[in-house]
């Protein structure tokens, strides 16, 4: 008779920092991706732009006092996103690598292989 593999339950303090990184995803505002630059008055263009890439072109956008803030604000929530989910997906892989059942191996896994670091 085959033996189910069982998992043990996540360790509370990794339960509790995936639930608070969880609900900081949901105070973010408007995001976009992109690069903005204030290049000021006389630079031989529009003062305010916004560059991305699209497709492996690089295009951009010139934009109003106004749009330069908005976007500034909206790249910056992108950014605390993607640092957010780092973090969710390293504490993921921590929590599966302790619980879950895997198979033998002759020598133990190191963190930099796991992602953990």
């Amino acid at each position: 008779m085959k033996r189910k593999p069982t998992t043990a339950p996540a360790p509370a303090p990794a339960t509790a920092a995936y639930r608070h990184l969880r609900a900081q995803l949901t105070q973010v505002g408007w995001i976009s991706e992109g690069y903005v630059q204030d290049r000021g008055p006389g630079a031989g263009g529009p003062c305010y732009q916004w560059t991305r890439k699209v497709r492996g072109k690089t295009v951009s956008v010139a934009l109003s006092r106004e749009q330069y803030q908005w976007l500034r604000q909206a790249i910056a929530n992108w950014r605390t996103v993607q640092q957010t989910l780092r973090q969710m997906q390293r504490l993921s892989r921590q929590v599966l690598f302790a619980t879950v059942p895997h198979p033998p191996r002759r020598k133990r896994l190191s963190k930099r292989i796991l992602g953990l670091i």
